[in-house]
């Protein structure tokens, strides 16, 4: 079962695919060589402080080559996501839905769960918000269990 599920495709748009080969190239280039030399340094000290440094540097290695690996599986199961700015007809992956919640606008940006930023207003389609406006079309309304309470989004535009 975790061998399928290692084959499924991982939804991202060009820029958050991009983010993440950039961070990836980062990693590879600057921090796992600035890691390797710190573990170096740490084995070349000696007793006193060697266990403490040495530690802490075989960790840091160890973190950046997981995030390496990490970031190699994502990029290598990435499908990029139709934007398709301008002609979705109902929301799906990668569309902006306008919402009006409590006579306030709300721009949310669909995306996987891998760019998902609600402070940056990018939500995942997993998500409960993300999952109730799947599907939906300009005027329909969702209803979204949060926090405080139930919440009504209409759907106002879609992008």
């Amino acid at each position: 079962m975790a061998q399928h599920q290692n084959q499924d495709k991982i939804p991202l748009t060009s820029e958050g695919l991009e983010e993440l080969k950039e961070e990836h190239q980062k990693l590879l280039e600057k921090k796992r060589p600035e890691a390797v030399e710190r573990l170096v340094k740490a084995r070349s000290i000696g007793e006193l402080t060697e266990d403490n440094e040495h530690s802490q540097a075989k960790q840091q290695l160890a973190f950046v080559d997981g995030r390496i690996s990490e970031l190699e599986e994502v990029i290598n199961r990435a499908v990029l996501i139709d934007e398709g700015h301008g002609k979705c007809q109902e929301v799906r992956l990668g569309c902006k839905v306008t919402v009006d919640a409590k006579k306030k606008k709300h721009i949310f940006h669909l995306v996987g769960e891998w760019e998902a930023d609600p402070a940056s207003k990018k939500i995942s389609h997993k998500s409960p918000l993300g999952q109730s406006l799947l599907g939906k079309k300009v005027g329909e309304k969702v209803e979204v269990e949060a926090p405080a309470g139930k919440i009504v989004y209409t759907i106002i535009k879609v992008d």
